[in-house]
């Protein structure tokens, strides 16, 4: 999966809000500084050619539709960082949250459960 920018992840998660939007409904849901409604439409534009986005054409008006789910998006972005920098080890990804403190004993008893469960 490609990655996004930073910009372009602020749409996405603004879209995955809304579930779908027209322009100005995503400007509007933007953090501030809300920027300018060309910009948004140029980065819905890329979204779109990375097919992140899909149109549904309503007249001459475009309704926006993230093509790409938050967990599908979520999945790849760690799969990525774990084959980066982590060898591609989960393991590893864990040990380094919890040697950055990051994961307590508590976080781990509750995922050692939610494996249980599965």
């Amino acid at each position: 999966m490609r990655s996004l920018t930073r910009a372009e992840e602020q749409v996405m998660k603004v879209l995955w809000k809304l579930e779908h939007g027209l322009l100005m409904e995503v400007v509007e849901n933007m953090p501030a500084p809300q920027p300018h409604k060309n910009t948004i439409a140029t980065i819905l534009k890329t979204l779109v050619d990375k097919e992140f986005v899909q149109i549904e054409h309503e007249g001459r008006i475009h309704r926006y539709h993230p093509a790409v789910s938050k967990d599908e998006y979520s999945k790849g972005t760690l799969t990525n960082v774990a084959k980066g920098y982590f060898e591609g080890s989960f393991t590893n990804v864990v040990s380094f949250l919890v040697d950055e403190k990051k994961l307590t004993v508590a976080d781990l008893e509750l995922l050692l459960k939610q494996l249980k469960k599965k």
